[in-house]
């Protein structure tokens, strides 16, 4: 069971209880697949584009229990959802070598949001519109549970490192660097 959220502007939902709208494709999916998890809701900054950092600081979190989204594309035509700490930069060697890539390179913000069907600044490895290989940094499996994107600019979802993996059908591995 996650534990209580830290105090702030955070607005705390359990197993799919959504109390403001219908949720994201994020949150559908956690509440199929039948996980514990806790929605944190602040006011985004539609002036910033740090989105990791800003999520940090108006949530009150340990940066490293907070995971941005980033997608990757490799020499072999495919494209890789790549979790990772906010304060870390993605290993992308370390990546190719774990999807069995020779190599691979920031995918295109364009086709990141095309594949996904989330906007930069929300993208979450759940919920996306096309199920994509998924790595999550095994540093999430230090904590109990960790935070990543639900969807939307200004809404993360908490959640156990296990059952993110469990729900993108990912796997962990070292992909973070820094």
């Amino acid at each position: 069971m996650a534990p209580d959220p830290p105090p702030g502007p955070s607005c705390c939902l359990r197993s799919g209880i959504v109390a403001k709208g219908k949720g994201t494709p994020a949150t559908v999916a956690a509440r199929r697949g039948g996980i514990s998890f806790r929605l944190h809701e602040y006011a985004h900054d539609a002036g910033t584009h740090e989105y990791g950092p800003e999520a940090v600081e108006r949530l009150g979190l340990d940066p490293a229990r907070v995971f941005k989204t980033l997608l990757a594309a490799t020499n072999d035509g495919r494209h890789v959802v790549a979790v990772v700490p906010v304060p870390a930069s993605l290993d992308l060697k370390a990546l190719a070598t774990v999807v069995g890539a020779k190599q691979a390179t920031m995918a295109r913000p364009d086709d990141a949001q095309r594949l996904t069907g989330y906007v930069l600044g929300g993208i979450s490895p759940l919920g996306q519109k096309r199920a994509l290989p998924t790595v999550v940094d095994r540093s999430a499996a230090d904590f109990a549970t960790v935070f990543v994107s639900a969807g939307r600019r200004g809404l993360e979802i908490e959640l156990a490192p296990d059952d993110l993996v469990q729900l993108t059908g990912g796997v962990s591995a070292p992909i973070a660097k820094g």
